[in-house]
């Protein structure tokens, strides 16, 4: 029963803000900010009941099957990750939306997608999942179009496109499955998986991998993330980044590890986009100018680091425990990161109106707050020793290293994997390099003469609390790794189908500091020699910046979008053609029956029964109840053929 109201009661709640806000904008936010508070309290509350997990709440006959929910592992780690990111979201939205258009339409979609997500998180079948998947995607469009530009309306189309089509490739996957296994709860699918013929379970792990990476923004579907997050408010750019991605990556872990659990050849398919990914995301963070699109392909590389944990988990079979434990803590570090990163965004847009590097750089000179909650994001992201994403990256760089191991061990080339873990150090350093380039333009340069900024304090208190928290959570966690983070971790082992790490992590010895070392090392030259000496113009005094990536090489113009309307004007002559030899098998029936028939034939009885006109050999038949007969003849018949034909084979 709590799992259920967990889930339906943001949904129920939404309605209730939109007419709540209509009448009063605070009061609607009071509430929304009410609703977050029980939920994350629901959530935290899992953490304190063990005999939930495992335990089924249900919702019967909705969709027809019913919906199940399970709590415990992962999926309560998600649910207490997504109710607080909700609640400090809630926290910074009142100020970020103060005098704003179109509020209640956005607190309703905003608690709406609450239990989406919670849906998401809590199933305890795919279908479940499935159904609060795509629930969720089309209620967070309205935060991508929230805006109402043309740019945000693009954007959302895209965004719209990428979920349609991952979400009726991942159907036709879960069709596939259900017919090979039945029910599709997540212990049945584990137990009858290994008797899957190889080719229909592969099938399946793609329509599947499709799906679920469009929404985490894996490449080569990553095109709607650096466009969606520039556009939509940042309390929902911190959501969309920081935690509607982990739906996608929960989905692809749930596929790798309990259908494809120690599938070498899954683990290897698993690996090349989530290599892509995560140094694609870092080099379009480096040429970006625009302060959340940097942020927002810093979100797509870090889900790249995030499933390269989870292929390497794969291909480490029962051993992969450390690479399993550094993907979750990375989806935990990432989502800090991302909630205070695009706080502090908003802090600057809401100030300056703008998002242009050029036009916002030297804004936070004096605001020491903003700094060293922007300061601790960066430093955490980067992978510097002291802060959680430190923690996890080198739990995830074990993880590479240790397939390497086991490769050499039994006599196979580890050289592609030691590549591997060079790029994953390369993107490393990258990272470093345009948070670094991020932080000097904003903290660091002197402020363009023409920037005008709102009087008055830069953020308030509610908005300070978020910037604080997020900032004080990322060194703690840091600094304390087997006292929380190490714990958190094994609690969510089990949705892996993982044992705990045989022995503990020394995350602070020679070996582990020499690979973050690396990556600072690599960084370091990056912002010297290419974010402050190629991107960057100075003139008279003054510095501009710019980027230097072609625009042909966007993915959705080049490709995509020729792609689509090529495939529509096929389907159009396609149907054209089938249209015209119907017709034309029709016509030469129809002339065959009334061979000696006048040009018209109308009995007097009933002129809507049967009027046929010929007018010459190429007009077409009236519509008529006759010709309808005609058509529904021709179609039985058709049906009739396709069964004798499927019979015999």
């Amino acid at each position: 029963m709590m799992l259920t109201l967990m889930v339906f009661l943001p949904i129920f709640a939404a309605v209730a803000c939109y007419f709540l806000c209509r009448r009063s904008e605070r009061a609607g936010q009071r509430l929304t900010l009410g609703v977050t508070v029980l939920i994350f309290a629901m959530a935290l509350s899992l953490l304190r009941m063990p005999e939930l997990t495992g335990g089924v709440g249900s919702f019967w006959g909705l969709c027809g099957v019913g919906v199940h929910f399970c709590a415990g592992g992962m999926r309560t780690v998600m649910a207490v990750l997504a109710g607080f990111m909700w609640l400090m979201t809630a926290l910074a939205s009142p100020e970020y939306f103060d005098g704003a258009r179109l509020n209640p339409r956005y607190f309703m979609f905003y608690l709406w997608t609450l239990g989406a997500l919670l849906g998401v998180f809590l199933a305890a079948d795919l279908m479940t999942l499935f159904i609060f998947f795509e629930m969720m995607s089309f209620t967070s469009y309205v935060w991508v179009v929230q805006n109402e530009t043309p740019q945000a309306l693009r954007a959302g189309e895209t965004y719209l496109f990428i979920a349609v089509i991952g979400g009726l490739t991942m159907l036709m996957g879960l069709f596939l499955l259900e017919n090979a296994v039945g029910a599709l709860s997540f212990e049945n699918i584990v137990k009858k998986a290994p008797k899957m013929d190889t080719g229909l379970r592969y099938a399946v792990g793609v329509c599947a991998l499709i799906g679920f990476g469009a929404k985490a923004g894996m490449f080569p579907l990553h095109i709607w993330l650096p466009k969606a997050h520039p556009v939509a408010p940042a309390p929902a750019s911190a959501l969309l980044s920081g935690i509607l991605t982990k739906s996608g990556v929960f989905g692809i872990i749930g596929v790798t590890c309990w259908l494809f659990d120690g599938v070498e050849g899954w683990g290897l398919l698993l690996l090349v986009p989530a290599v892509i990914t995560m140094f694609l995301g870092a080099l379009l963070a480096v040429f970006s100018t625009d302060l959340k699109r940097t942020l927002a392909c810093s979100s797509m590389s870090q889900i790249g680091f995030i499933l390269t944990g989870v292929a390497m988990c794969n291909l480490l079979g029962g051993h992969g425990s450390i690479a399993a434990c550094g993907a979750t803590l990375h989806i935990l570090n990432h989502s800090l990161i991302k909630l205070t990163l695009f706080v502090a965004a908003g802090v600057v847009y809401f100030n300056v109106h703008s998002l242009d590097l050029n036009e916002v750089r030297g804004f936070g000179r004096d605001q020491p707050l903003l700094k060293l909650a922007f300061l601790s994001g960066a430093c955490s992201i980067a992978g510097i020793p002291g802060f959680g994403g430190y923690i996890s990256k080198t739990l995830l760089h074990e993880g590479i290293v240790e397939y390497c191991e086991h490769l050499a061990e039994h006599g196979r080339s580890a050289a592609p994997f030691r590549a591997v873990e060079w790029i994953f150090l390369l993107s490393g350093g990258l990272t470093l390099a345009y948070m670094a380039r991020l932080f000097y333009i904003l903290f660091l340069a002197k402020k363009p003469a023409h920037q005008h900024r709102k009087p008055g304090r830069c953020m308030n208190g509610m908005t300070a609390s978020v910037l604080v928290t997020g900032g004080i959570l990322m060194p703690l966690l840091g600094l304390t790794p087997h006292a929380t983070m190490d714990r958190i971790a094994q609690y969510a082992l089990p949705f892996f189908r993982r044992e705990p790490m045989a022995h503990a992590v020394h995350y602070f010895s020679l070996t582990n500091l020499k690979g973050a070392l690396i990556s600072v090392t690599i960084g370091a030259l990056v912002f010297a020699f290419v974010g402050m000496k190629w991107l960057t113009r100075r003139e008279d005094g003054v510095e501009t910046y710019r980027s230097v990536w072609p625009r042909g090489l966007d993915l959705e113009d080049a490709v995509y979008r020729p792609l689509l309307r090529g495939l529509a004007f096929l389907g159009a002559v396609a149907a054209r053609l089938v249209e015209t030899v119907s017709a034309l098998l029709v016509l030469s029936q129809v002339n065959f029956i009334f061979l000696g028939a006048k040009n018209e034939v109308v009995p007097p009885e009933d002129p809507e029964f049967s009027a046929y006109r010929t007018r010459s050999r190429r007009s077409r038949v009236e519509r008529s109840f006759s010709a309808d007969l005609l058509y529904a003849a021709c179609g039985v018949l058709a049906l009739f053929l396709l069964a004798a034909w499927n019979m015999a084979r």
